[in-house]
């Protein structure tokens, strides 16, 4: 049967069709023809069992590193993280002040500049920057050109630019110069109590003095505080504590009168130019306890520049050195005497001028006739033979004994630093001699520090008690109110308020009519003792025509109370003696101690 032309046209076009397609989807898809496309499926089943594979070892291994990240390791990077984002600082707290009774300032942390110069940066000629900063800083300007031209930067022209001086140059608006803040201890008062307060080195640490001895209380307690810092290493001060540069304003209250310190340097000043003496030393107490008004040693040194000061004046001589008293000792004994009940204050004795005490000579500073004098009178002329008498009335055990008990040989248990401890032999060396017993009854054979004698004779003052001499009241806020008072030592009785004012008594008439004279204030009645002893030598013996001059004086004498000590060291001249020497200067302290304590004149 004959196919119809129409039919076989339909089944050209559609055979056309198929064609054309085929021939595009190999252009498309080369390949993409049905034996290889089998072929394919394998190969990209592997493909995606080798990609899920890296993947999951990926993931394992990622997995093992944020395991080891943060559990293995998660201490250690935590504390370096912390490490990286934290600092540790110490803010800069300075140091307490220092104040004495009156609240007069004696030591204070006050800002001071280091001032550099950098010549490059100058807008202005060498010669105009010297013109304007010479005067300022108290130099030549020629040589600040000179120094300007010898460098272009990094010139230091001071390191210690006053507050004011340092606002002068900020105000004059001149470019090239560098001012850095620091604090520096200031001493207000000079030289006037740099023996008490001492003075701190570069590395603010105290070196001498309360200074030294008190570093706890003049330290305000910092402690250590962690900031975080910003990516740039800038300090985030929102995580600061609060309040943690807020220090207390508490002061280092003294005992010591700024005044009265004033009036015995003058007056021990005036003494030692006379006699060009070597040294002196002036101490006031109050026996009551122990607090002392005054504390001065001549020569001394400036604290505000220490670096300039012969070293050996940093030891504070009235408590560091020791001394053999001499006749201002006498006192003592005569207490000791009277305590034991070897005389009796009524007691007469044979006073020849000399005697023989084993194979030694005894002899008195005064020549007199053979005379019967009684115990007063044996201190109003200071009689050595009248003293060795009344000792020899003591068994030589017993008197060392109260030697010990007085304290001898030991340290004064006080607030200032590098103390020394007296010297006095051994028992059984000053037993085995009666030569030993003898000397010391006049006040030779041993030492102590001058502030140790001050102590025993406040126990003459106070009623027969041992107080502990000290410089320092105790921590005071802005208001005046004691936050903290150093806990003193139990004063310890010696000797009964009996003896102790017979004595006292006795040494007025000193002062009224014997070697004391110089010391007596119309009005008053005032106790004393002259002293004028040889100077032993560090080798043995003693200094040939050496002595140290002292006097001892109580006030008032009718109800005693504050103890005035005047030392003179190697005074020059004939007429060199106690009375002559340190009398005067006892008498020009007492005459500012008077008024300044109101105390009334003897009825």
């Amino acid at each position: 049967m004959q196919k119809s032309p129409s039919r076989t046209k339909f089944k050209n076009l559609r055979n056309l069709e198929f064609t054309r397609q085929r021939k595009f989807s190999r252009q498309v898809f080369p390949g993409n023809d049905t034996p290889k496309t089998q072929a394919q499926v394998p190969n990209l089943k592997s493909r995606l069992l080798i990609a899920w594979g890296v993947l999951i070892a990926a993931g394992v291994g990622l997995t093992f590193n944020l395991y080891r990240l943060q559990i293995i390791q998660g201490s250690k990077l935590t504390e370096r993280a912390r490490s990286q984002q934290m600092v540790n600082l110490r803010p800069f707290m300075p140091r307490r002040s220092v104040v004495d009774r009156n609240f007069n300032m004696l030591a204070i942390d006050r800002p001071v500049y280091t001032l550099y110069a950098h010549p490059k940066l100058f807008d202005k000629s060498n010669e105009e920057m010297a013109k304007k900063l010479a005067p300022v800083l108290g130099k030549d300007a020629d040589n600040l050109v000179k120094i300007f031209q010898g460098k272009k930067s990094g010139i230091l022209l001071s390191n210690s630019v006053s507050e004011n001086i340092a606002d002068r140059v900020i105000s004059f608006r001149l470019n090239g110069l560098e001012l850095i803040e620091k604090y520096s201890r200031f001493y207000p008062q000079g030289d006037l109590l740099a023996n008490v307060v001492g003075y701190v080195n570069l590395d603010r640490r105290g070196q001498a003095g309360v200074e030294y001895s008190q570093e706890k209380l003049l330290e305000r307690s910092v402690q250590t505080i962690r900031l975080s810092r910003a990516g740039n290493g800038a300090l985030m001060p929102d995580h600061a504590p609060e309040g943690f540069l807020h220090f207390d304003d508490l002061k280092l209250q003294l005992t010591i009168d700024s005044r009265l310190q004033r009036a015995a340097r003058t007056a021990l000043k005036q003494q030692i130019d006379k006699f060009q003496a070597k040294r002196g030393a002036v101490i006031v107490m109050d026996a009551m306890d122990g607090s002392l008004l005054a504390l001065v040693s001549q020569p001394t040194y400036n604290a505000n520049q220490y670096s300039k000061a012969d070293i050996s004046l940093f030891k504070n001589w009235i408590v560091a050195d020791l001394y053999e008293p001499g006749s201002t000792f006498k006192p003592l004994n005569v207490a000791i005497a009277l305590e034991n009940g070897a005389i009796k204050p009524d007691d007469v004795f044979s006073d020849p001028g000399t005697m023989k005490v084993a194979d030694r000579i005894i002899k008195n500073a005064e020549k007199n006739a053979p005379r019967q004098i009684d115990i007063a009178q044996i201190l109003q002329h200071s009689s050595n033979v009248g003293m060795v008498k009344i000792i020899q009335r003591m068994r030589p055990s017993t008197y060392y004994n109260w030697l010990e008990r007085l304290g001898l040989g030991q340290k004064v248990d006080t607030d200032l630093p590098f103390e020394v401890g007296g010297r006095l032999k051994s028992q059984e060396e000053f037993l085995s001699s009666t030569i030993e017993p003898a000397t010391t009854s006049f006040g030779q054979g041993f030492s102590l520090t001058p502030l140790q004698l001050v102590q025993m004779h406040g126990a003459l003052a106070n009623g027969g008690k041992l107080v502990t001499p000290h410089v320092v009241q105790g921590l005071i806020d802005s208001q005046g109110k004691i936050h903290y008072s150093p806990t003193l030592p139990t004063p310890r009785q010696i000797f009964s308020p009996t003896t102790a004012q017979k004595v006292v008594d006795m040494m007025e008439t000193v002062v009224s009519v014997g070697t004391g004279k110089a010391s007596k204030i119309n009005g008053y009645g005032i106790a004393g003792k002259t002293g004028t002893a040889q100077k032993a030598s560090p080798n043995g013996g003693y200094i040939p025509g050496a002595r140290i001059t002292s006097f001892v004086g109580i006030l008032p004498a009718e109800a005693p109370r504050y103890v005035v000590v005047a030392i003179v060291d190697e005074p020059k001249g004939e007429n060199a003696y106690g009375g002559t020497v340190a009398a005067p200067i006892v008498k020009a302290v007492m005459e500012v101690l008077i008024p300044m304590e109101k105390i009334p004149p003897k009825k």
